[in-house]
C-alpha cells in the first residue's frame, strides 16, 4: 500500500523573531512611520553580502530559507533575499507592496543595456507611493523614497532622486556633490519566477560579480553603508 502524501505546511513569517533581529519594538500599523523606522532598522542590522554565490552554496527564496538565513542564523543577503524578507513583513503588517525590478547602472559603462537583475519594492499608502529597498550594497536606501521626480529627499544618509525617462525611472545618489545613477526600474510588477531566474543568473555565471568577489555593506547610524570589494579569483583566495 502506498504511502499517503505529506502535506507540508506553508511557511508563514515569525514577525516576533524578524523584529527581534532588526531591534525593532514599535507599533505594527501599516503606516509611514512604521515603514521608516523598520527599513531603517532593517538596513543597520541585515548586512548586504554575497558569501553564498562565491562559495557555491545555493540562494533560496523561499520564505522559511530566507528566514533562516537572514533571521535566525544571523547572516545577511543581496537584493532578492533582502527585499523579498522585507515584502513578506510588510505584506504581514497590511501595507500594500509590488515587486519590480531594475537594471543597474551603477559602475556601468555609458550606453550598456544590462538585464533587469535587481529587486526593489512599491509602498501604497493613503498619502502616496514610495520606493523601498534594502538590499543595494554600499549605497542602499535607508528610507523610503517618494515616487516623485525630480525632488532632492533626504534620508539618514545620502540625498536621493528619482528622475524619468521615457516610461521609466532612474533612481540616483548624491555622492560629494555629484549625481550619480543606481538604476533603472518600471512600475511592471515581478511575482517569485521571475526573480528565480535573474537569482539563479547572478548568483552561478561565471562571469557574475556575486560569483567573482567578496562584496559586503551594512550602514551605520553615523556614518554611510561601507562597501567591502574583494575583486580576487576564487581560487586565490584563501580561508
Amino acid at each position: 500500500m502506498d504511502s499517503p502524501t505529506l502535506q507540508r505546511t506553508p511557511a508563514t513569517i515569525d514577525l516576533d523573531a524578524y523584529f527581534k533581529r532588526i531591534g525593532y519594538e514599535g507599533v505594527r500599523k501599516p503606516t509611514l512611520d512604521t515603514l521608516l523606522a523598520i527599513q531603517l532598522r532593517h538596513t543597520e542590522s541585515i548586512a548586504f553580502e554575497n558569501l553564498n554565490p562565491l562559495m557555491e552554496w545555493p540562494v533560496r527564496l523561499d520564505l522559511e530559507s530566507l528566514q533562516q538565513k537572514l533571521v535566525r542564523d544571523g547572516r545577511g543577503g543581496y537584493c532578492f533575499e533582502q527585499n523579498l524578507l522585507l515584502k513578506h513583513v510588510l505584506d504581514a503588517l497590511g501595507f500594500r507592496v509590488t515587486g519590480l525590478a531594475a537594471r543597474v547602472l551603477w559602475n556601468m559603462p555609458e550606453g550598456t543595456v544590462p538585464p533587469r537583475s535587481h529587486m526593489l519594492l512599491l509602498v501604497d499608502l493613503d498619502g502616496g507611493r514610495y520606493v523601498v529597498d534594502a538590499g543595494f550594497g554600499g549605497v542602499t536606501l535607508t528610507d523610503p523614497l517618494r515616487l516623485e521626480i525630480d525632488i532632492e529627499q533626504a534620508t539618514p544618509h545620502e540625498p536621493f532622486r528619482l528622475v524619468k525617462t521615457d516610461e521609466e525611472f532612474i533612481e540616483q545618489v548624491n555622492i560629494d556633490g555629484y549625481w550619480v545613477s543606481l538604476y533603472r526600474f518600471s512600475l511592471a510588477e515581478q511575482l517569485l519566477p521571475d526573480y528565480e531566474m535573474a537569482n539563479w543568473y547572478i548568483s552561478t555565471h561565471p562571469d557574475s560579480r556575486f560569483v567573482t568577489g567578496l562584496l559586503a555593506a551594512r550602514p551605520a547610524p553615523d556614518r554611510g553603508a561601507q562597501l567591502a570589494m574583494l575583486l580576487a579569483e576564487r581560487t586565490g583566495m584563501t580561508g
